[in-house]
Formats: C-alpha cells, structure tokens, sequence
C-alpha cells in the first residue's frame, strides 16, 4: 500500500512540475496540511503519509480553480450553474472529507456553556429575580465599586498592584480571592465569564464556517473525496457529480483529468 501510495505521490509532484508548479514538502504549509498560491504547492512535512495524496489533490483543485478565474467568488464559476442543489450536496461532501467541519466539539462545548450561563443566572435570581443579562446589574456594582473583583468583569484572571505589590485574582479562585463576597455576585462574574467564552467560540465557528463554505474549499473537497472514496461521494453528491463529469469531459477543469487518471479515478 505504501508503495502505491508513494508512486502515485511521486506521479502527482512530478506532473505538477511539468506545468510548471514548484512543490514544496519539507515546510510547514503556513500550518495547514497543505496550501496552494499562484504557482506553488506546499504540503506540510508534519501531515500522516496517507494524507499526502488527497492534499496533494486538494491543492491541485486550487490550482485549478485559479486558473479557471483567479478571483473565485462563487460556485457558479466553478460548475456553469447557480443550483442550490450543488452547495448543499457539496456541504455533505465536506462534513464526510474532513470530520472536523460539522464543528461537533465546538457545538458541544457552546452547549455546555449555555447551561453554565443558565445555572448561574438561576443562583442570581434567587435573590435577584429581575435580574437581566442585558442589563447592568446594579448591586453589583454597588459592592464592587470598593472591592477588587471589578477588575474580573472583564478578564478571567489579573494583577493588581498594590502598592508594592501585586495581588492576582481569577474567576475560578473567588471563593478563596473574596471570601465574603455574596454567592450571588461570584455566579454574576462567572456568568460574565462564561459570555465571553460563548463569544470567542461564536467566533471561532463563524471563521471557520466561512472558510469551509469557500466555493474554492468545497470543490477542493469534492476532488478530494473523489479519491477518498468514489462511489460515497457519487451517492452524497449524484447532481454535482453529472455536472463535474460533464464539464471535465469538455475539458472545462484545466489539467485535472489527467491528475484524475494518474490516481485511477474514473466517473
């Protein structure tokens, strides 16, 4: 198998050589397992060796699509046709290519916040039942005006200066930091906390649902499936496939039929 695997990853760097491409595989790719600009490939030393094929495949479909038109910005581009029916086939390839775009951890974890968030404006209530997260609590305030904990509506952890010193305080520590501080006020600045996780994991899902939705990432995915497992694919994915077979047939994808066919692959 590792054989094979090694002939066929040879094929690849050297037909892409032949066009032209400079193939690096002793970086880092800029800390993805592979990477592609204008007319250089990398693939990162780091990756397993049965990712170098489908990465090199990856990359290649970047290549592809640039030069097809070098400022992609949607599908239509890529497949002659606005059919919604292809992006959401495409989204179903990608979850099954890469695992980690169905965002199942972080999913799991902002769940697990939000019931944080829920337990903790439970305890508020109990003493506070007007209390509103959207809302500026004012007891709170009026107790941390004197008090060091102010410092921790806005930070997990800090150093405060006193003096000559320096005193540090976190969220996870309050019991032991402010020992008379009412439970109610302990669970607002883990509440607080617990939003601002909310919103970095908000983030952190938006960026990389933007990066995965990328017209040029959902093709680059397709060719990689394709090798991955063909006939899974042709079932996700029936009208993108009659589409890309079509266009591949006139020739519509710049050098990648025969990319396709050094990797045995035949729709």
């Amino acid at each position: 198998m590792d054989c094979t695997r090694n002939k066929i990853k040879e094929e690849l760097i050297n037909y892409y050589k032949s066009l032209g491409l400079e193939v690096k595989t002793t970086t880092k790719a800029l800390g993805h397992q592979g990477f592609f600009r204008v007319n250089r490939i990398d693939i990162s030393k780091n990756i397993k060796k049965e990712r170098i094929v489908p990465t090199l495949l990856h990359e290649f479909a970047h290549y592809v699509v640039y030069k097809i038109n070098p400022i992609c910005k949607d599908l239509t581009q890529i497949f002659q046709t606005n059919d919604d029916e292809i992006y959401n086939e495409l989204i179903e390839v990608t979850n099954f290519v890469d695992k980690n775009s169905t965002l199942e951890k972080l999913v799991y974890q902002k769940k697990t916040i939000q019931s944080l968030i829920q337990e903790h404006e439970s305890i508020i209530k109990n003493n506070y039942p007007h209390f509103r997260r959207s809302e500026c609590f004012k007891p709170f305030d009026k107790y941390s005006k004197k008090s060091d904990c102010k410092y921790l509506l806005k930070h997990d952890a800090v150093r405060v200066l006193h003096w000559f010193n320096y005193k540090t305080y976190s969220v996870i520590n309050l019991e032991q930091d402010f020992p008379d501080m009412p439970t109610e006020f302990m669970s607002y600045l883990r509440l607080k906390s617990c939003q601002r996780k909310q919103a970095s994991i908000s983030r952190k899902m938006n960026k990389l649902n933007k990066y995965y939705t990328q017209p040029t990432e959902l093709f680059a995915r397709y060719i990689e499936g394709l090798y991955m497992d063909i006939n899974e694919i042709k079932c996700i994915a029936p009208r993108t496939t009659m589409i890309f077979k079509d266009l591949l047939s006139k020739n519509y994808y710049p050098m990648l039929s025969k990319v396709l066919s050094i990797v045995n692959i035949e729709l």
